[in-house]
């Protein structure tokens, strides 16, 4: 099982985006995957089709952990109850009204581990160290899954260091802005600092680019910074600025499901990504 975070230390960059694009790519390749949605905030969640119930979300479960404890909340996305098909078109509110489902309606695996406002009682930058390992227990033993994806609140608190502790792969998630690249900067050095106070180390880190504008002369000079920080940490491709991935998003959809030149864009894009971290 690969258990991936997404974080960033700066809000609005399209952290919960990129996880969704990423749970997006799974659902596609059948890759049967778990969402933790450790953002008090939830709207991974949300986007996912998945609504907590009290006691039935993630911080009910991390307040005393047992080995495996998230399979009791894990319910499934919405998007699995739509065929996977190359050509499904969404219902609904914000979404295309001429289309149809085409395929044999196979399913994939994607649940979603709640994320709700009972995490926020670990929000916070005190912790202890045995704090860490609550995720981590939650987690083990789910053999349901080959991944899982975090996506973690925007701030370094306890949540943040719980799911980098349970991580084997940390992606930071920057925009090609002046306060994002020090957002990133604050949060690979986090990392680093925070890899050295623990007797295991997160084994690999990456950012990904996100809302890129290739018009934009400033977007292009913060895109060569940072390639200049980060060089080979840097995710390959970067992930276009487009307005479709909000009309995605307010369906409740799978990008990869989405019709449109510009969302098979975005979707190819995530796909080579989940490649990258799966291999």
């Amino acid at each position: 099982m690969q258990i991936v975070s997404i974080s960033s230390l700066k809000g609005g960059v399209g952290k919960s985006s990129v996880v969704l694009g990423l749970a997006s790519a799974a659902l596609e390749a059948h890759v049967p995957t778990l969402v933790v949605d450790l953002d008090p905030h939830g709207d991974a969640s949300t986007a996912l089709g998945v609504h907590a119930r009290p006691g039935h979300e993630v911080g009910t479960v991390l307040r005393r952990p047992r080995k495996g404890a998230l399979a009791s909340v894990a319910t499934a996305s919405s998007w699995t109850k739509h065929p996977i098909t190359p050509h499904t078109v969404p219902a609904g509110p914000g979404a295309p009204a001429d289309g149809s489902s085409t395929g044999d309606g196979a399913r994939a695996v994607l649940d979603v581990a709640p994320g709700s406002a009972a995490s926020s009682h670990l929000d916070h930058a005190a912790f202890r160290t045995k704090d860490l390992k609550r995720l981590e227990t939650a987690l083990r033993g789910l053999a349901r899954y080959e991944l899982v994806l975090i996506d973690c609140p925007p701030t370094l608190s306890a949540l943040t260091r719980m799911a980098w502790a349970a991580s084997h792969k940390v992606l930071s998630v920057a925009e090609p802005s002046l306060f994002s690249v020090a957002g990133t900067k604050r949060t690979m050095t986090a990392l680093a600092q925070f890899e050295t106070s623990r007797i295991w180390a997160v084994p690999e880190a990456g950012v990904v680019i996100n809302r890129v504008r290739d018009d934009s002369v400033e977007q292009r000079h913060r895109m060569r910074e940072l390639q200049e920080l980060f060089g080979p940490l840097v995710v390959d491709p970067v992930l276009p600025d487009l307005s479709v991935m909000q009309q995605i998003q307010g369906a409740a959809w799978p990008v990869h499901r989405w019709p449109g030149a510009p969302a098979q864009d975005l979707a190819q894009r995530f796909g080579t990504i989940l490649a990258g971290l799966t291999r």
